[in-house]
């Protein structure tokens, strides 16, 4: 039984069902696995979906914000963006390598018919979700 709140402060439902259907159907994916993950990480009560640059967004108290778009300028791929100043795109380069696609030290990138590494990409986002726990812990605290 789910114990996790989400606390929606912006519509980023609309903003993701404004998209073509094909990239709606991906970026609704991304946020049921962002919200599964948050719901697997203990003492994880509350979670915010908002918008930030007018992007679907989620952020953990003790955590780093979470992005999710898909831009019409790059019409092929859609994206999870996390804080480029953070030390997590960095971490999982290191940990999982080519397993994905990465747009410097701010995006795991996704082509339309990539099948998503579901568990891998829960543990990046459970790292995100409680970045300011596990940021001095080797590999973050991912055990994979």
């Amino acid at each position: 039984m789910s114990t996790l709140e989400v606390m929606q402060t912006k519509d980023a439902l609309s903003v993701i069902n404004a998209y073509p259907k094909h990239v709606s159907d991906k970026l609704l994916f991304l946020r049921q696995l962002i919200l599964d993950s948050a719901d697997e990480v203990e003492g994880l009560n509350t979670l915010e979906e908002t918008l930030k640059w007018r992007e679907p967004s989620y952020i953990a108290k003790k955590g780093s914000t979470i992005r999710i778009d898909w831009k019409p300028k790059k019409p092929e791929q859609y994206a999870i963006y996390f804080k480029c100043t953070s030390k997590l795109v960095e971490t999982f380069r290191a940990v999982y390598g080519d397993l994905f696609k990465y747009e410097n030290n701010r995006a795991i990138l996704f082509s339309f018919d990539d099948k998503v590494p579901e568990k891998p990409l829960k543990n990046c986002i459970k790292a995100a979700l409680q970045y300011h726990t596990v940021k001095s812990l080797d590999r973050l605290g991912i055990n994979d």
